[in-house]
C-alpha cells in the first residue's frame, strides 16, 4: 500500500470514527443496569433513595437531603470541584413510583446544576427500583437523555457500572471507593503500545513503518502533555491524560474552566509545548550532518521532526474540534476578526503544503476534508455562569502566541520534507 493510500485509509477511519462518536443522530436512548446484592432491600433503598439515611455513601458524594421549604426536591453536593473550586450542588425534582409487595421505585430529574446550564440536563430522566428476588435484592438503573454520537452515552455506561461496583463494595465493606483502573498510568501505557501497534501497518510492517507509528505516539503523549501542564498552571489538583487507539488522547483537567483566557492557554499549550522541541531537533540534524554526533540520528531525528509539525500544525487549523478552533474563538470574538484569523492559518498551511510539493489537488481535497470535519458537532456542554472574558494584553498574548505556534511547526514541516524528500 502506497503512503498516499495509508494516510488517505488513517485518514478516513479517524473521520469515520470521530463522526460516529461525536456527531452521529443518536437520539432518544436509555441506559439500563441491573445488579443483584446479597442484602436485604431495605438497606439498598436506604443507600438509593436521594433523602434515604445513607444517600451520601458513595465517595464522589458529600451530602444529599431533601429540602425543607421545598418537599420532594433533593440536594446532593459532590466532591467534584465547580470552576470556583467549590463542591458542585444539584438539585433533583424525585418522584417517588407506588410501592409493591415486590419493591419500591422512583424516578428524578435534574432542576439545577452549580456547574452546567439547566438546558444541559433538559432531557435527562433517571429511575430507580429495588425488589427481592431469589439471589437476594435486585437494583434496577435507567437513565434516559438524548444524545448526539456514542461517546457520551459510552460514558454515562461506563461511570454507572463503577457505581454499582462501588455500592458492592459498599455493602460489603461499609466503604465506597474509587474502583476504576482505566486512567491508571499503567493502563495508559499499555493503550499508548496497542496503538502504535495498531497504527504500524498503515505505514508498513517494517521497522521504518515501526519507527513511524512509535513516533507518532510520542507526538502525541507529548502535546497531552502539554496540555496537562496548561491544567496545572491554572490550579487544576487532578489532571489525567486518557489515550484512544488509533484517534489519539485527551488530556482532562480537574475542575471546569473559569476564564476563556484559561480555556484559550490549555488549548494552545498542547502544540505550544511541542514547538519548544523545534529549534532541538533542528539543531540535533545540524550535529549529525557535521558529524558532531553520528550520522545515525539524522534520518530518525529529521522524520520525528516532520510527524511533530505536521501532527501539530494540522491540529492548529481552525476547525470546531481542533485546539485552533478553541483558540480562535477565545481570542477572536467577533466574526470578522474570527474570519480573518481563521483565513490567515488556513493560508499559511496551504502554502506549507505548496513549499513542500503537495499536488493542488490533494490540498483541495484535504481542504474539504477538514471542512466536513469542522461541521462534526457533539452535544453542547453549556456552564452554568458565563466565562470570564479575556483582557487586551490576554488576548494579543495569546493571538501572538498562535500564529507562533503555528509558524514554528511549518518551518518544522519545510525543514524536515525538503531534506527527507
Amino acid at each position: 500500500m502506497s503512503p498516499l493510500l495509508s494516510a488517505l485509509l488513517l485518514l478516513s477511519l479517524n473521520l469515520g470514527i470521530l463522526w460516529l462518536l461525536m456527531a452521529a443522530p443518536i437520539g432518544r436512548r436509555t441506559i439500563r443496569i441491573r445488579r443483584t446484592f446479597q442484602t436485604a432491600p431495605e438497606a439498598i433503598w436506604r443507600a438509593i433513595d436521594p433523602a434515604g439515611e445513607e444517600a451520601a455513601w458513595h465517595h464522589s458524594v458529600i451530602s444529599s437531603r431533601e429540602l425543607q421549604n421545598r418537599p420532594g426536591v433533593v440536594e446532593q453536593t459532590y466532591a467534584h470541584l465547580d470552576r470556583h473550586g467549590e463542591p458542585i450542588r444539584r438539585l433533583l425534582a424525585v418522584e417517588p413510583v407506588a410501592a409493591t409487595p415486590e419493591g419500591r421505585a422512583y424516578s428524578a430529574r435534574i432542576i439545577d446544576d452549580s456547574a452546567l446550564d439547566a438546558g444541559f440536563w433538559r432531557n435527562y430522566r433517571e429511575r430507580r427500583e429495588v425488589s427481592l428476588s431469589e439471589g437476594g435484592t435486585t437494583l434496577l438503573v435507567e437513565q434516559t437523555d438524548r444524545y448526539r454520537g456514542l461517546a457520551f452515552l459510552l460514558f454515562r455506561y461506563f461511570v454507572l457500572r463503577r457505581e454499582m461496583r462501588a455500592l458492592e463494595s459498599w455493602i460489603e465493606t461499609g466503604k465506597s471507593k474509587p474502583n476504576g483502573h482505566f486512567e491508571h498510568p499503567l493502563m495508559q501505557t499499555a493503550l499508548a503500545v496497542i496503538s502504535t501497534l495498531i497504527l504500524w501497518p498503515f505505514f508498513g510492517l517494517t521497522i521504518g513503518g515501526l519507527m513511524i507509528s512509535t513516533f507518532l505516539t510520542l507526538v502525541i503523549v507529548l502535546h497531552e502533555l502539554g496540555h496537562m501542564a496548561a491544567y496545572r498552571t491554572f490550579g487544576h489538583t487532578s489532571v489525567r491524560m486518557i489515550f484512544v487507539p488509533l484517534l489519539g488522547g485527551i488530556a482532562i483537567g480537574g475542575r471546569p474552566y473559569n476564564s476563556l483566557f484559561e480555556v484559550a492557554t490549555c488549548a494552545l499549550m498542547g502544540p505550544g509545548m511541542s514547538a519548544f522541541l523545534v529549534p532541538i531537533l533542528v539543531a540535533a540534524h545540524d550535529m549529525s550532518a557535521r558529524g558532531a554526533i553520528s550520522g545515525l540520528f539524522s534520518l530518525p531525528i529529521l522524520t520525528f521532526l516532520l510527524i511533530l509539525g505536521a501532527f501539530n500544525l494540522l491540529n492548529l487549523l481552525p476547525m470546531y474540534r481542533f485546539d485552533g478552533g478553541q483558540i480562535l474563538r477565545q481570542a477572536f470574538r467577533g466574526r470578522l476578526s474570527l474570519l480573518c484569523a481563521s483565513f490567515g492559518i488556513t493560508f499559511i498551511i496551504l502554502w506549507v503544503g505548496w513549499q513542500i510539493h503537495v499536488p493542488s489537488a490533494a490540498l483541495l481535497a484535504g481542504l474539504a476534508v477538514f471542512t466536513l470535519l469542522s461541521l462534526i458537532g457533539a452535544r453542547s456542554v453549556k456552564p452554568k455562569e458565563k466565562l470570564e472574558e479575556m483582557t487586551g494584553a490576554e488576548r494579543m498574548l495569546i493571538s501572538f502566541g498562535l500564529y507562533a505556534a503555528v509558524m514554528i511547526h511549518a518551518y518544522a514541516i519545510i525543514y524536515s520534507a525538503h531534506l527527507l524528500f
